[in-house]
């Protein structure tokens, strides 16, 4: 099945069903040893950690590397369906999605200093026959729709709950 006609396929059921349209999407971590992760997401396992250099195992990427990788994926697949939807061709796609992160707010050491990612850059380079103002059409609305871009350049509300095993 092609990527229109799987979209068609969702874009007829949710017009017969929009109650459908807003789905739940999730991940468990469980910590292991060290500042290792088991992440578990659909059928799918990973591991994340953090570099030797502060305790980690370095068994996987940081949850900041995972964070922009997520953002580049994200974005990738985004200009696959936009360049499908628009009929631009892309021969070829590469994302590189680079962080700030101050590492004295995560660890404490300065206060008043951010434990989050402080910058994002975000480098998208095309390569196909098109003119630059269809790439430009294109990059406008990826930009619009891409999920990931979304949650960087907007507030997300974010509700923790903490719950102590074992207690009432």
């Amino acid at each position: 099945m092609s990527i229109l006609d799987a979209v068609d396929a969702v874009r007829t059921k949710l017009e017969q069903e929009p109650g459908r349209a807003v789905v739940r999407m999730g991940a468990e971590a469980r910590l292991e040893e060290g500042t290792a992760v088991t992440v578990q997401a659909r059928a799918f396992a990973l591991t994340v950690d953090e570099p030797v250099s502060v305790g980690g195992t370095n068994t996987g990427p940081s949850p900041v590397q995972l964070v922009l990788a997520s953002l580049a994926s994200c974005q990738a697949i985004t200009y696959r369906y936009w360049s499908e939807f628009l009929g631009i061709r892309l021969d070829a796609l590469t994302v590189k999605a680079e962080g700030d992160i101050d590492q004295r707010g995560l660890l404490g050491f300065a206060d008043g200093v951010p434990a989050g990612v402080s910058a994002v850059r975000v480098t998208v380079t095309v390569e196909g026959p098109e003119t630059a103002e269809r790439y430009e059409e294109l990059r406008r609305s990826v930009d619009a729709h891409c999920p990931l871009l979304d949650v960087f350049t907007h507030p997300v509300a974010v509700e923790r709950i903490l719950e102590i095993a074992g207690s009432e």
